[in-house]
């Protein structure tokens, strides 16, 4: 590889595997700056049930991309890629090296590989979806699986601003979804994957235990403090695993024990989803463990090294 590339590393995994902690140690080691490529830290105040780093455990290493977005603000990976592309280039001119620190893999895929060129939202026409799913929940993923099967079988059923994004390029375009191969990669850079795949047991028991973390130390609070403030509970973090079901046991549809039960089994599955995605890129170096184990670090700097030539 050419000398001019300037090292890119990438830690990811699955949710609970340790990765901001593996992450923050290669920083201190290769004087580096992490970059968030997690879809729900870049927003502010959502902290507890994103088991977002705090500053105070930030170790002086400089942090971007998180606390950037208010509840009401929807953010695209392209958004993302273009912000986080900007950032790497910034990182670099300090003679420091990105350290890219998340489990979103389609954020991860549009910053590396880059997305195709895509229309603009369509409010009218995303509304008009919206009212559908409301109205019959699922429905329209079964829209897109007559329309975009391919497209339907990458995105989760749940996902509703992910299907709602794909129904609106397709309706707006009349055509297929563009391949991902006429979308710009990022260039310069040598990038450096390294993946962590702790036993699955073990890991099972660190998410329910940090599940249950979350809510006795103030998850319910932090969602009632966001509700105050102007929320209304229909913004896209809402959605995510811990929030809905917080928000629901506020609202009364859930016991807090109920709740509990509902996130830890989600988190699970959301683990394993994430995994079978990342397992599928052959450029990933897999570390057996956890990310705060001391074994994970040395291995990991180890690969650096090799991948820096």
């Amino acid at each position: 590889m050419s000398a001019n590339l300037h090292p890119l590393i990438v830690i990811a995994g699955p949710t609970g595997s340790g990765k901001s902690r593996l992450g923050i140690a290669i920083a201190r080691q290769v004087k580096g700056e992490i970059v968030n490529c997690d879809s729900l830290q870049i927003y502010a105040g959502f902290d507890i049930g994103t088991a977002k780093t705090p500053p105070v455990e930030r170790a002086n290493i400089q942090h971007h991309l998180f606390d950037v977005l208010q509840p009401h603000q929807v953010y695209s990976a392209g958004e993302y890629s273009r912000d986080a592309r900007n950032i790497l280039r910034a990182i670099c001119s300090r003679g420091h090296l990105p350290v890219v620190v998340g489990g979103t893999g389609f954020y991860l895929r549009a910053l590396l590989s880059g997305l195709p060129p895509l229309p603009q939202r369509d409010t009218n026409l995303r509304a008009r979806l919206l009212l559908r799913e409301t109205r019959r929940p699922g429905s329209l993923h079964r829209l897109l699986s007559r329309l975009e099967p391919a497209a339907a079988g990458r995105i989760h059923a749940n996902d509703v601003q992910k299907v709602t994004r794909a129904l609106e390029i397709r309706l707006l375009t009349k055509n297929a979804l563009p391949a991902s191969a006429v979308a710009p990669p990022l260039a310069g850079f040598r990038v450096i994957k390294i993946g962590l795949n702790p036993d699955r047991a073990a890991l099972n028991a660190r998410l329910d235990a940090r599940v249950e973390d979350m809510f006795r130390c103030g998850l319910l609070d932090e969602v009632g403090g966001l509700l105050a403030a102007d929320a209304s509970g229909a913004e896209k973090p809402f959605e995510s695993l811990g929030y809905k079901q917080a928000l629901r046991h506020l609202r009364g549809a859930m016991t807090v024990h109920e709740a509990i039960a509902s996130t830890q089994l989600e988190t699970r599955q959301y683990a394993k989803r994430q995994l079978t995605w990342f397992r599928r890129d052959p450029e990933i170096f897999w570390i057996q463990d956890f990310g705060d184990s001391p074994g994970s670090l040395v291995l990991a700097l180890a690969h650096i090294e090799k991948g820096r030539g």
